[in-house]
């Protein structure tokens, strides 16, 4: 298509954009008032987000209240190393976050997929830096079939148009069905997800070095026991980066 030929193309999508939201205005992705643009949030709404940035722990990435050096780690990764290399979080789960995070992973609201995936870019910039693939948490088929999507695949696909790192959303696959997490402690989720993942047939990672895609950590149980599985079959790295991360005993 010719010069021409595009300007024509351009200005054909611009009415096609102007007239849906003359009919259908956009909205908010976290309250739904009216907003400039689609896939954004009003100004209240982004001001109540907390988003994770330095000072932070060098290997799990919780927030640092000051500046402790560039290799410093947490008390918490210190007394018990992470199973996986580094994890980093773009925002905090919390009650700001909480209906966008929710609206995103069981309302449907995948257009929120390119505003989110952003914000982990700019949060994970030093594990996507060098990293070989991006690989999301999978769901099993059946939740996969119910959902008819799985938001962590959305964001590790985004992110790989982002940055350029070669997404494969199959790398995983989820064995066996798991009760949700949301009720269980810290021990219960370990034990449910023991055993559930699998590298998928024909799936090679030897000598990669991987970046875990998840939508929310909490205690850090379905991550650690991907990164074991990916770990197994040879990764070199394994990191993790997350959409939100609970602190403070919040529970999702």
């Amino acid at each position: 298509m010719g010069g021409w030929g595009r300007q024509v193309g351009f200005k054909v999508r611009d009415a096609g954009v102007w007239l849906l939201d003359l009919v259908l205005p956009p909205r908010c992705l976290g309250c739904g008032e009216a907003v400039a643009a689609a896939g954004t949030l009003c100004g209240a709404c982004w001001r109540g987000i907390s988003f994770i940035t330095a000072p932070q722990c060098a290997g799990c990435g919780r927030p640092f209240p000051h500046d402790m050096g560039a290799d410093a780690l947490c008390a918490v990764c210190v007394a018990a190393p992470l199973p996986f290399a580094r994890l980093r979080a773009a925002v905090l789960y919390d009650d700001a976050s909480r209906p966008l995070i929710l609206g995103f992973k069981h309302g449907d609201r995948t257009e929120a997929a390119p505003l989110l995936a952003g914000w982990m870019a700019r949060a994970g910039a030093e594990l996507l830096a060098d990293a070989d693939i991006i690989a999301p948490v999978p769901l099993h088929r059946w939740r996969l079939f119910a959902r008819r999507y799985n938001q962590a695949a959305l964001l590790a696909l985004r992110l790989g148009r982002l940055t350029g790192v070669t997404a494969v959303p199959d790398l995983l696959a989820r064995r066996r069905r798991t009760p949700s997490q949301g009720t269980l402690s810290r021990e219960g989720r370990a034990r449910n997800v023991a055993g559930a993942f699998a590298l998928r047939p024909g799936r090679d990672v030897r000598g990669l070095r991987v970046v875990l895609v998840d939508d929310v950590y909490t205690t850090g149980s379905t991550a650690a026991e991907c990164a074991r599985v990916l770990s197994r079959a040879g990764a070199a790295r394994v990191d993790v980066l997350a959409l939100a991360r609970v602190l403070r005993g919040e529970v999702i």
